[in-house]
């Protein structure tokens, strides 16, 4: 499992998890009550609980994985996405994300690559003021089809002028690593959010970072000008 380097041209990031720390925000309140006695992990319950709240596609896809029934599901996250209502919620951005695309600005086109509708997106963009490092931000209506479909990520690579197999789309969910690879990118799945490293692994992350700002440490071996 690693990267080919050379073939890195743009870069593709997933918001929940990847970029946005908010969700470990919930999971910190709400594992408080996930009695103990039921529960061996009540951190790991509680962050399975808020993923089912704010992103039932990513936990759908993981059904589906179990139970083979893939299209079926795929297509109900797809009708999840396009109706699901936008709710208002502080932001908490992972650690080391602000260099990160800081030193990559200029380097790599890079594409905001969200099942998340425009004005969550957006808002949460505009409060970190994140918006200035991307080429391009698509969101959950911007293709024909959300991630897990590959349609976000080719959409992304056309706007940069990039080959989608030339592009990484890194994120914390099998979901994510589903679209990357079936968009023909590389992908790398990440451990500050959602994902857990055994099922990124079996979805086929090509590397597992375990957070977002752990990249930089990878891409100074295939630019030397960083």
């Amino acid at each position: 499992m690693s990267l080919d380097l050379s073939r890195i041209k743009a870069i593709c990031f997933d918001v929940d998890g990847t970029l946005s720390d908010t969700d470990d925000l919930y999971m910190q309140k709400v594992s408080r009550y996930f009695p103990r006695f039921l529960f061996k992990n009540t951190d790991r319950a509680a962050r399975r609980f808020i993923m089912w709240i704010e992103a039932p596609g990513n936990a759908l896809l993981g059904l589906a994985d179990r139970l083979g029934a893939d299209d079926e599901i795929i297509f109900f996250i797809n009708w999840l996405s396009r109706n699901r209502k936008h709710s208002d919620r502080s932001f908490l951005l992972v650690p080391g994300v602000d260099e990160l695309l800081k030193q990559l600005h200029g380097r790599y086109p890079m594409a905001v690559v969200s099942a998340r509708d425009e004005r969550g997106t957006m808002a949460f963009l505009e409060h970190f003021d994140l918006a200035k490092y991307f080429d391009v931000v698509v969101t959950g209506l911007s293709a024909a089809h959300t991630k897990p479909y590959p349609d976000p990520i080719l959409f992304a690579a056309k706007k940069m002028n990039v080959a989608p197999e030339n592009c990484l789309m890194i994120g914390d969910t099998t979901v994510d690593i589903r679209a990357g690879k079936s968009a023909g990118a590389q992908t790398a799945g990440v451990l500050c959010g959602f994902g857990e490293q055994p099922e990124l692994q079996k979805m086929g992350a090509d590397v597992i970072l375990e957070d977002t700002a752990k990249l930089m440490n990878i891409l100074q071996n295939n630019r030397p000008d960083f």
